[in-house]
């Protein structure tokens, strides 16, 4: 499975790293949807890219839980 998620908008594109931080700290998805009281779709679609709107709140509550900053999560890069 790739564990960083490319999506590509106009001017640049999204990465999406969230596999990468359940890989690199060893947690399933099901373990990191236990622990952070978040469903499971909201969390594949974050692995993924396939959204339409990110929740503050949830992007909140993984930044606590690997301790991390938001662009550890997603990141945009502008071409």
């Amino acid at each position: 499975m790739n564990k960083i998620y490319k999506l590509k908008v106009d001017n640049g594109y999204y990465l999406f790293k969230l596999g990468k931080l359940l890989a690199d700290n060893n947690i399933s998805i099901n373990q990191l949807m236990r622990d952070t009281n978040t469903d499971f779709k909201v969390l594949k679609r974050l692995m993924t890219g396939e959204l339409v709107r990110i929740d503050i709140f949830v992007i909140a509550r993984l930044c606590d839980y690997f301790n991390c900053k938001i662009e550890d999560i997603i990141e945009y890069v502008h071409k």
